[in-house]
């Protein structure tokens, strides 16, 4: 088959999570309501933070941002992926999958690299107390929220460049909810070596990396808890970077199981399935976390709500 000239292309098929017609209705409502409560959650979280001056330090400002990515993460699949179940379609348009791979891997990386920066703020105030204020400054707090937007801006920018380059031969089927990056750089007649070596590299500099330096500032944490004498202590320099531990194992832990698995199956329709995990579930669950687990965030909303 001769590969296609990529200007010529118009559309990709997005394959969905099922085929069975029966099953779209449900998928239908299931997504739904995991988008609306999604973007309700951690919509409630932003309003706490802003509006409540005594929340305005760096852990609750990254928090904050944390729940900007998650809205905007799952903004990019999921409503497109209504709209094709509702009007029974799957096309997406060649731009609009670019667009949306773009967008997708900006808030994957941006969600890594917010994470390992709270874990950072974790690392400060637990480790250095008495320097907290001055070394999370504004500026500094500004600035490492500014790093990672800049970082993961020019990853996703080099990825879809690289994608754009690439010749796509007519069997143009996604067997994925949304254009992943994976897939579509498999669907092309032309060499994806570069691809290859580009997506590999990456997924070793914003995954493993942000995930060592998660892990450095955990160790060290642990290190000064387990040298606080008293068990109150303990416990209350503990639980100040408990949500933060959850949220982490459940964003890596989920995220590494789909690629995990999706490489023990070799099953692209088993890896869109596994994806939802850390697509839609984990930025569902996130704002639970912090307010179920966090009296401050708990009574930011009570008076938020004047209760």
């Amino acid at each position: 088959m001769e590969p296609g000239n990529v200007t010529q292309i118009s559309e990709f098929l997005l394959l969905g999570l099922s085929e069975e017609p029966e099953l779209q209705p449900v998928l239908f409502g299931l997504f739904l309501c995991m988008y609306l409560i999604t973007v309700l959650g951690n919509l409630l979280i932003i309003l706490a933070v802003s509006s409540d001056s005594h929340l305005h330090m760096p852990m609750y400002f990254f928090l904050s941002n944390l729940s900007l990515v998650d809205i905007c993460f799952t903004s990019i699949t999921i409503p497109k992926m209504l709209v094709n179940i509702q009007s029974e379609s799957k096309v997406i348009t060649y731009l609009g999958c670019i667009t949306q791979m773009y967008f997708f891997l900006l808030f994957t990386a941006l969600d890594d690299l917010i994470l390992t920066v709270m874990a950072y703020d974790r690392y400060v105030a637990i480790c250095h107390p008495l320097h907290y204020t001055v070394i999370m400054n504004p500026h500094l707090c500004g600035l490492l929220v500014l790093v990672s937007w800049i970082i993961s801006i020019l990853h996703s920018l080099l990825e879809s460049l690289m994608v754009l380059q690439l010749s796509f031969c007519s069997h143009l089927e996604i067997p994925h909810f949304f254009c992943e990056l994976k897939e579509v750089v498999q669907l092309a007649c032309s060499d994806t070596f570069p691809n290859d070596i580009v997506m590999n590299f990456s997924a070793g500099l914003l995954g493993a990396g942000p995930l060592a330096g998660i892990l450095y500032s955990y160790s060290k944490i642990v290190s000064s808890i387990c040298a606080i004498s008293s068990a109150q202590g303990k416990y209350k320099a503990f639980s100040t970077c408990a949500s933060h531990l959850s949220v982490v194992s459940l964003f890596y832990g989920t995220s590494l199981g789909v690629y995990l698995g999706s490489a023990g199956t070799h099953s692209s329709q088993s890896s869109a399935v596994t994806s939802v995990m850390y697509t839609v579930v984990t930025p569902m669950l996130n704002p639970f976390i912090y307010s179920l687990r966090n009296k401050d965030i708990k009574r930011a909303l009570e008076r938020f709500f004047g209760k």
